[in-house]
């Protein structure tokens, strides 16, 4: 079956060759084309009888501090055969055309960074930036053995404090890491154009980034695989994979 052609609207590449700032806001459909499964995809083998919801949480990982390491530990293996997309690519290139370029992710995996993306603002923390539980010292990742099987593992220890190391994901009744969304915010009111691409747009506080480009008058384009409802003249939805449509974005 043909590609079906993508037109991309003239209003967005003109804002783009004009923007001195440009915000790119990814969600999970960003990865999850890298062959990334989502965070809400069923869980297999050892952790198939869990809700990842019921995982994610501090009182899951003082309840059973083992599981709950495993599971992380077995998604970041996963995460480490993974490759940047081209839609990671095509967001580095057009970083190399703009005067200043924002990626901001709800993505704990580093698949930016890889690409060669740059001061990439996590919202939602990374999955390889662990840290303790009681003290929050950062803990450096060791090579750790390839995981034959899907299996519980005990934290490493602080070195500090003896506490266990924890992942360094933000968990369900955490807040977000202060610093990174003061950053996030900031850029969203002051860029010329806003990307959004690969995100639900329901999870808050971060749902309200396209909102605050809006409202200090950037144009908003969203990329996701269902049309986005707009309500705003500068409000863009550009349905298709981003790995298809973000190249189209980018000055040859």
């Amino acid at each position: 079956m043909p590609k079906k052609t993508i037109q991309v609207p003239t209003e967005l590449l003109n804002a783009l060759a004009d923007a001195q700032h440009v915000v790119v806001f990814t969600g999970a459909g960003v990865s999850a084309e890298s062959g990334v499964s989502t965070f809400r995809d069923a869980l297999t083998g050892l952790w198939a009888r869990f809700d990842p919801m019921q995982l994610a949480t501090p009182e899951a990982f003082l309840a059973d501090p083992d599981l709950v390491w495993g599971w992380y530990e077995w998604r970041r293996q996963l995460l480490l055969k993974a490759h940047p997309n081209p839609a990671h690519q095509a967001i580095v290139k057009l970083a190399q055309q703009v005067p200043k370029l924002t990626v901001i992710t709800q993505n704990v995996d580093d698949l930016h960074e890889r690409a060669g993306s740059r001061d990439v603002l996590h919202l939602h923390g990374s999955i390889f930036n662990p840290r303790c539980f009681s003290c929050a010292q950062p803990y450096p990742l060791k090579q750790a053995p390839a995981m034959r099987h899907e299996q519980a593992l005990p934290p490493p220890t602080c070195s500090y404090c003896q506490g266990m190391i924890r992942p360094g994901v933000v968990w369900f009744g955490e807040a977000l890491p202060q610093a990174e969304m003061e950053a996030a915010f900031a850029a969203a009111e002051n860029c010329d154009v806003l990307l959004s691409i690969g995100t639900s747009g329901v999870v808050q506080p971060a749902a309200q980034i396209p909102q605050l480009a809006l409202r200090s008058g950037a144009l908003v384009a969203h990329i996701n695989l269902e049309p986005v409802s707009c309500q705003h003249a500068r409000e863009l939805s550009l349905v298709g994979v981003a790995g298809q449509i973000l190249p189209l974005l980018v000055q040859d």
